[in-house]
């Protein structure tokens, strides 16, 4: 299953470059970056430990997939330092036979995660992960569009993984935005989460958005500091949807 992952990484970088380069010329203001500049990755550093593991072990891994813009890729700091990465470790060291599979791609609409998913969802996952709408919300993009891209994101994924368990991870659009945008924002992600009872998680940059010492210089993207404390605020919500039984053999 490994190379299928890799295959997946440098896909998820070529929609950097192509696809989602597009999106982020057109005014793109989270990043001032190009889309290009993408951070997914097959496997964690710290998953990497599994390399020692027999071919069954690796066989029998649980897959987390984290589909995200560039606050899952981990823009501007280390891929290891990713929140992904860092709930590699929190697996790791709780003995979860799990692989956190980071899809994140800086730049990308929540369309633009649309388009890659009939690719995506070729790959067996149990859990997953979806960050989306925060360059939706920093481009004024309709509300309405958003509610359509992630509901018909959540239908393929019930549709090809019925089993997979599903974390809808909710963003907010900023208040010079406007309150009727805001709000309307606001709205979309419990409204989902509770039409396909899925779990959710409020906020994602809940306790690091507008804190400077907890993000780089451009004050969008965490730093180190504030994709730790992101890492347990996924954690905690995304720790009831993992099966205790799935641990690593000796």
């Amino acid at each position: 299953m490994v190379w299928k992952w890799t295959a997946l990484a440098l896909f998820a970088a070529a929609c950097g470059r192509d696809g989602s380069r597009r999106e982020s010329e057109k005014g793109m203001r989270d990043t001032g970056q190009s889309a290009g500049d993408t951070t997914s990755s097959g496997r964690t550093e710290a998953g990497a430990s599994g390399a020692a593991a027999s071919d069954s072990t690796k066989d029998a891994r649980k897959t987390i997939l984290f589909v995200g813009t560039s606050l899952t890729a981990g823009y501007g700091i280390d891929p290891q330092q990713a929140y992904p990465a860092l709930i590699q470790r929190r697996l790791d060291s709780l003995g979860l036979n799990y692989e956190a599979v980071n899809a994140g791609v800086s730049g990308e609409t929540s369309s633009g995660a649309l388009h890659r998913m009939p690719w995506l969802l070729k790959q067996p996952f149990d859990v997953f992960v979806l960050e989306t709408g925060a360059n939706d919300g920093l481009r004024g993009l309709p509300v309405d569009s958003l509610r359509a891209n992630i509901q018909q994101i959540l239908d393929d994924v019930k549709r090809t993984h019925p089993e997979a368990k599903i974390l809808l991870v909710g963003m907010e659009a900023l208040p010079n935005m406007g309150r009727a945008y805001v709000k309307g924002f606001q709205t979309i992600y419990p409204q989902l989460a509770k039409k396909n009872r899925v779990a959710y998680l409020p906020f994602l940059l809940q306790g690091v958005g507008g804190v400077d010492t907890l993000n780089q210089q451009d004050m969008v993207h965490p730093n180190p500091r504030g994709a730790a404390i992101i890492a347990e605020t996924v954690w905690g919500a995304l720790r009831g949807l993992l099966d205790a039984g799935a641990k690593t053999r000796a």
